[in-house]
């Protein structure tokens, strides 16, 4: 597989997902605002670059020190930050992508995201309404791009280890939870299925749920 070129690896998801890819031997680039943030993507074998993804130059730079044949993965999110990347930060990443021979893009929102705006409850709208209203508007601008990407919104997210059960929905309302490490997996197959150019798939584990509840 391809190297990839992951956004929003810090932390949460975007460090599960930069886990999955090296360990399976793939070359992974990421972009951290903060140095305290490298070490341990550093010891995963991660090559780090320091940058703000709110910053065009940040971007820029960071892209032009890459591989040209590489794929692209963002998880970037600022749940209540004062200067949330959800939008803006998207925005300028997938603009910088465009300027360059990197086409391929998996993005990663939330349930809720787009049209499953209305399956989104009331409390969850309340307490989550404005980053899920932001990640919408990332996911417009990347629709419109000329980008080869694919929409990946995940419920619930929870630690624990890839059930290899995680299912893809295109279609229909959808609820339930899935662990970081399953949407790294489910990122992975995305990447390398070329008929999910150009979908939004919303994504839980009904086995984790089902456990999760019990």
């Amino acid at each position: 597989m391809k190297p990839v070129v992951l956004f929003g690896a810090s932390r949460g998801l975007g460090f599960a997902v930069a886990r999955h890819f090296r360990e399976r031997d793939i070359d992974v680039y990421a972009m951290v605002r903060k140095p305290e943030s490298a070490a341990a993507l550093e010891e995963l074998g991660v090559k780090v670059t320091l940058g703000d993804a709110l910053e065009q130059n940040s971007i820029k730079s960071f892209l032009e020190d890459v591989p040209k044949d590489v794929v692209a993965v963002s998880t970037m999110g600022s749940f209540q930050a004062d200067n949330p990347v959800d939008y803006i930060g998207h925005r300028m990443v997938i603009n910088e992508l465009e300027q360059r021979s990197i086409r391929r893009f998996v993005m990663v929102t939330s349930l809720g995201c787009g049209d499953s705006w209305a399956y989104l409850s009331d409390k969850a709208k309340a307490v989550f309404g404005q980053a899920v209203r932001e990640k919408s508007l990332a996911e417009s601008w990347l629709a419109t791009s000329p980008l080869d990407y694919t929409i990946l919104r995940p419920g619930g997210l929870q630690d624990g280890e890839a059930t290899e059960q995680g299912v893809l929905s295109s279609q229909g309302e959808v609820h339930g939870l899935i662990t970081r490490s399953e949407v790294a997996r489910l990122i992975q197959t995305l990447l390398l299925d070329d008929t999910s150019i150009g979908k939004i798939y919303a994504c839980v584990d009904p086995v984790f749920t089902r456990n999760f509840n019990n």
